[in-house]
């Protein structure tokens, strides 16, 4: 029995589409307004505030790992998402009542949040994604299609969440815009428990996610105990009252054991090898390109709040809108970038996928130049008119539009299929390092509106990054075109060796 005709799509698409948006809508509503939240209710320091939002998106992209792998193993999709959502709905809740407290309270119930966020979108995020090509007949040429459908989804939910909750937080209280991010958790949640299995049947009208097998002790002590490490790991400076930064260590630390494991492996052919190098080569270049991209969670929403002029017709914008002009791009142009790229397939003219990538970094260059270019000579109690963040959004977005979509692509065309899963790893483990590197970077954000005379008996603290004292926003702008801009010079230099390396995918490298 059919649930769809061939021609179109299931309906299990659109009941997946619904699902993700609603938790997009929770994930983007909360990370809108969290370092906000930080600095104005719990009165962090920009530079501690920073360092736990890189944690928090660091660790967002590690836990996949996990929550796949239980899911093959034990779980299914459908369980590993009910338990992921629910994860996720107590920790936005959490969240919730961190903004309603005071004090340790509201630290403690921060930590209590951010950890079952973790944990929960290790289970949700991977399983959901898996769970659309389920849906069809194995080379159907109906999913590529579906996945555009589904990423619609996500961008949807990305765009309304910062002006639903960022308007709640910042216009009213912190704790509803928390609190709405929960309800779009809570929406998703109840949703997929009450029509998955109305919904998520195959064409051949089987249901697809099942659980594997019962969860035995083991799978329920990892579950627990992954739990455990990462609240532990987020509480460590408080707890130990010191500035090692164990997070660090752990996703920088993987990202150079992990590829030296594999490399090591002495199956490996030259072919093989060469490949695998070419994905950690590449690799290490997304990290630059996410490391200064995701600054719009952190530095770039700082400087949203603090040093841009937000008024339109008498009334300030809200400093978490700024987070939707990405996904409303993204809407507008990848229609655009996908004729692009047809177009220049059809001459044999379509760059490689290493010239995107450096693309990709250079457009992220050319968004800082505007923004530097804009806050050149202005004072820490200057404002600037908001369209050049505005600009500096959308040209970011044709950036990720260049590098974003190949990523997935290129490690499974280039990887052997025995390490399929282990290279995928190694990739999400890129995107981890890369959002903890972001992190670290927004912490180098210099003192802003107020900031630099708030006590004038005690000297003002600029940060340094490798010797270099940052002393003002030009020079922290500068130092994201230099890394990003030189990055995208000796990537596009390496392109044809990294083609040749490719060997037979002539459009994977």
């Amino acid at each position: 029995m059919s649930n769809t005709p061939s021609s179109g799509h299931p309906k299990g698409l659109y009941f997946l589409f619904f699902t993700e948006m609603w938790e997009r809508f929770s994930y983007y509503g909360m990370r809108a307004i969290f370092i906000l939240f930080m600095t104005k209710m719990l009165l962090m320091e920009k530079a501690d505030a920073s360092n736990i939002y890189g944690s928090y998106t660091g660790l967002v992209y590690l836990t996949p790992l996990l929550g796949g792998y239980l899911s093959d193993k034990f779980l299914g999709n459908r369980r590993s998402i009910m338990i992921g959502g629910l994860l996720m709905a107590i920790g936005q809740f959490c969240m919730f009542l961190s903004a309603s407290s005071a004090g340790g309270a509201a630290i403690s119930m921060m930590w209590l949040g951010l950890t079952s966020l973790i944990i929960g979108n290790g289970f949700f995020k991977p399983n959901i994604s898996t769970m659309v090509g389920q849906l069809y007949p194995a080379n159907d040429r109906r999913i590529d299609s579906a996945f555009t459908i589904f990423y619609m989804g996500i961008n949807l939910g990305a765009f309304f969440s910062p002006l639903v909750c960022g308007t709640l937080a910042e216009k009213v209280d912190y704790k509803w815009g928390f609190l709405a991010a929960c309800l779009g958790m809570v929406i998703s949640l109840i949703s997929f428990a009450l029509y998955q299995k109305k919904m998520l049947i195959s064409e051949e009208g089987k249901e697809i996610g099942l659980p594997v097998k019962k969860l035995d002790l083991t799978a329920i002590l990892t579950i627990l105990g992954s739990i455990g490490i990462v609240f532990f790991m987020l509480n460590f400076k408080q707890m130990f009252k010191t500035n090692v930064d164990i997070i660090s260590y752990v996703i920088y630390g993987a990202m150079i054991a992990i590829p030296a494991l594999i490399l090591s492996d002495k199956s490996l052919d030259l072919k093989e090898r060469n490949r695998i190098i070419v994905i950690f080569i590449l690799a290490f270049f997304v990290i630059f390109f996410w490391g200064a991209f995701e600054q719009a969670g952190a530095s770039l929403t700082l400087f949203a709040d603090q040093q841009t002029n937000r008024t339109l017709g008498g009334w300030e914008m809200p400093a978490s809108y700024f987070q939707s002009i990405n996904p409303l791009a993204i809407i507008a142009l990848a229609p655009i970038f996908t004729i692009l790229w047809g177009f220049l397939h059809k001459r044999k003219s379509e760059p490689s996928s290493a010239k995107k990538m450096a693309m990709g970094l250079a457009l992220v260059a050319l968004g800082y130049v505007v923004i530097a270019f804009a806050v050149k000579g202005i004072g820490a109690e200057e404002k600037v008119s908001m369209w050049w963040l505005v600009a500096l959004y959308i040209i970011h977005t044709m950036g990720e539009l260049c590098l974003s979509p190949i990523g997935l692509s290129m490690v499974s065309k280039l990887s052997p299929l025995r390490l399929s899963s282990l290279m995928m790893g190694t990739w999400f483990l890129a995107n981890a390092a890369a959002n903890k590197f972001a992190g670290t970077l927004s912490a180098l954000i210099p003192p802003g509106a107020g900031e630099a005379a708030v006590d004038a008996s005690k000297p003002v603290v600029y940060p340094s990054f490798l010797g270099f004292q940052i002393t003002n926003l030009y020079e922290f702008f500068m130092l994201f075109i230099i890394m990003t801009g030189v990055a995208a010079g000796i990537l596009f230099l390496l392109s044809k060796k990294l083609e040749e390396m490719s060997a037979n995918e002539p459009h994977a490298a």
